[in-house]
């Protein structure tokens, strides 16, 4: 990493400690969601069990595209992008810097609520929790790296948001989270196939759930990894000299 990356990286992260409510969505909101789906099943522990491990991923994912997009749209709209590219710097030194102090949002986030759930919430499940903890970082920057790309297609922080509902929601929908991809109809299915959060997913359930992970899940690693650096490619790509 360059040190023009490494110095946009610590702009953000100041940016971001003197903004206490951004730091409060990105870490208590997920800890917050995760404490009410325990006590929603307050008497099926084992149901808590089952889908808990899986949310760990997914609360993290949600709020990391949701932050990431508006910040980032925020920096576009008050030219502060446009400023920082009059310097001599590449684009993706720029968009590097974002994704690393994203990143480590990220990951205090995904590692304060996989914390919570293991102790205070005595969440259990079959695999790792150490793998576990892993993915749910890896889905928080899958989110992020979304955002990041995402946010060069709103003009106002409300079109950002709608992006949620447009690009998040399908994929949480046909992730195989409420209904098995097996059950699902067939053009669900390829549809499904297309989904990054698909892929982040299934390798979290099968670490949460013990099954075997072999050939599948090594391709679940590499899909989302590959879609989190695709993101962040196309996101560099994306960034202009001038906003419209």
């Amino acid at each position: 990493m360059t040190a023009a990356a490494v110095a946009t990286a610590v702009r953000v992260l100041t940016q971001l400690r003197r903004d206490p409510r951004t730091v409060a969505l990105i870490v208590l909101v997920p800890c917050l969601l995760v404490t009410l789906l325990r006590y929603l099943f307050d008497r099926q522990p084992a149901v808590f069990d089952r889908v808990g491990g899986t949310m760990l991923g997914i609360f993290p994912f949600l709020t990391m595209f949701v932050v990431t997009s508006v910040t980032m749209l925020r920096e576009r709209v008050t030219g502060t992008l446009e400023r920082l590219m009059t310097m001599p710097l590449r684009k993706l030194d720029i968009l590097v810097g974002y994704a690393v102090a994203f990143g480590v949002m990220a990951v205090l986030q995904s590692t304060a609520v996989s914390l919570l759930a293991f102790s205070a919430l005595d969440l259990h499940v079959q695999g790792s929790r150490g793998a576990v903890i892993a993915l749910a970082v890896g889905n928080a920057t899958l989110g992020m790296a979304l955002g990041l790309f995402a946010s060069a297609f709103a003009r106002t922080e409300f079109q950002a948001v709608q992006f949620m509902p447009a690009i998040v929601l399908p994929q949480v929908l046909l992730s195989g989270l409420f209904v098995p991809r097996d059950q699902m109809a067939h053009w669900l299915r390829v549809i499904s196939d297309v989904f990054p959060l698909t892929y982040a997913y299934d390798a979290l359930s099968r670490v949460t759930e013990g099954r075997g992970l072999g050939g599948r899940f090594a391709l679940d690693l590499c899909v989302t990894i590959g879609a989190t650096l695709l993101a962040l490619l196309l996101g560099a790509a994306t960034l202009r000299r001038r906003t419209a």
